[in-house]
């Protein structure tokens, strides 16, 4: 055992610096979201670039990164650790203000680097949940192609919810996978992902069409899973199961939310339609997710034993109100109420960060066990 410690200890100090990067990420994305609405926060002397950047400093820095990070750690070899690499170095060129394409060029290669990890799992286990993620993560390059092509941010939008929402999807299809369902249920899901996949390529050249399309496949997607997911069954267990039940349910009402919004608001681009349905799909969904599997996956980056506490579901439930607030406030035209309800949202993910990291410091210095005689 002791023995073991020193080797920990580097494992915990290689990992730390990429996952501290993905979270600074999470923090200048919050902050300058937070300007846009506007909330009267501070304004450090690089929020223009934060303010530019909301969405990628999101879903390209802080869940790239992450979710690179948590695949690398996973398959334990040296070399997938490439893309959180290269997406923290790229995230930090964003957050710092670097000139040029450079941050998206690291960014863009670091996507590629995770989508040729994602395929080599296909190689390791050709099933259908592998398949799906690399998908997934081939979306996510594709979307950074673009950007370097000059694409607009909006454009870029529904092919990072193809990226999480098939991520995500594919994960819960892998936890599940040993679950009686009907011989029906997986074919009608590939079905449905094909309609999301159709709508992402259609947003190119029809964005409206292409937008409906995608909307109409995350409702059924999130009606799917409501269904057929395993939390339907660990809601009733105590604890950490039931507190990822309650996450997960949760967010499939966001994701079908988001894509109902799709459906009959195409095409989005900009305004308060645009925004209610962008935070349905990517905090009430995506950030449920996060805040579900947060108890597994920081303890497993960092080589801890699991943690959960009551309190997190603090930042759960103010995460729902918050967004909740904000979209009725976009939908009615309420400024104060879309104000509020980002800055309570800001305030759910600052909770989460005290949350977890109070988890990780307790789980450090908590007293080891020693052996008996």
């Amino acid at each position: 055992m002791c023995a073991a410690r020193p080797e920990l200890v580097r494992l915990r100090l290689a990992r730390l610096p990429l996952l501290a990067l993905g979270l600074a990420s999470l923090g200048a994305g919050v902050w300058g979201g937070l300007l846009r609405l506007p909330v009267a926060v501070p304004t450090p002397g690089l929020a223009g670039g934060w303010l530019l950047w909301h969405g990628p400093l999101m879903v390209c820095c802080f869940l790239g990164t992450v979710i690179g990070l948590e695949r690398a750690v996973g398959l334990q070899m040296w070399w997938p650790y490439g893309a959180p690499i290269l997406t923290a170095a790229g995230a930090l060129g964003l957050i710092g203000g670097a000139p040029g394409p450079a941050p998206v060029v690291l960014l863009t290669l670091g996507s590629a680097w995770y989508a040729a990890v994602a395929w080599r799992i296909v190689g390791i286990q050709a099933e259908k949940f592998t398949i799906i993620m690399a998908v997934g993560a081939t979306a996510w390059t594709a979307s950074n192609l673009l950007w370097l092509g000059g694409r607009a941010v909006f454009e870029l939008v529904p092919w990072w919810v193809a990226f999480l929402g098939l991520t995500i999807i594919g994960e819960r299809l892998d936890l599940g996978r040993f679950q009686k369902r009907p011989a029906w249920a997986v074919p009608v899901l590939l079905v449905i992902l094909g309609v999301m996949a159709a709508g992402v390529g259609v947003t190119l050249v029809r964005p409206a069409a292409g937008e409906r399309l995608l909307g109409a496949g995350l409702v059924l997607a999130a009606v799917w899973l409501a269904r057929f997911d395993i939390a339907r069954t660990t809601v009733r267990h105590p604890g950490q199961p039931r507190f990822m039940a309650v996450c997960l349910l949760a967010g499939y009402v966001w994701m079908a939310a988001a894509g109902a919004m799709l459906v009959a608001f195409a095409p989005l681009q900009a305004g308060l339609r645009y925004d209610a349905a962008l935070h349905s799909f990517f905090l009430g969904f995506v950030f449920s997710m996060i805040f579900g599997h947060a108890p597994v996956i920081f303890p497993a980056v960092l080589v801890l034993p699991p943690f959960f506490t009551p309190a997190f579901y603090g930042h759960v439930v103010v995460l729902h109100a918050g967004l909740a607030l904000r979209v009725v406030g976009d939908l009615a035209g309420w400024v104060p109420a879309r104000q509020w309800g980002g800055a309570i949202g800001g305030v759910a993910l600052a909770l989460f960060l005290a949350n977890t990291v109070r988890a990780v410091v307790r789980a450090l210095t908590a007293p080891k066990p020693t052996a008996r005689k």
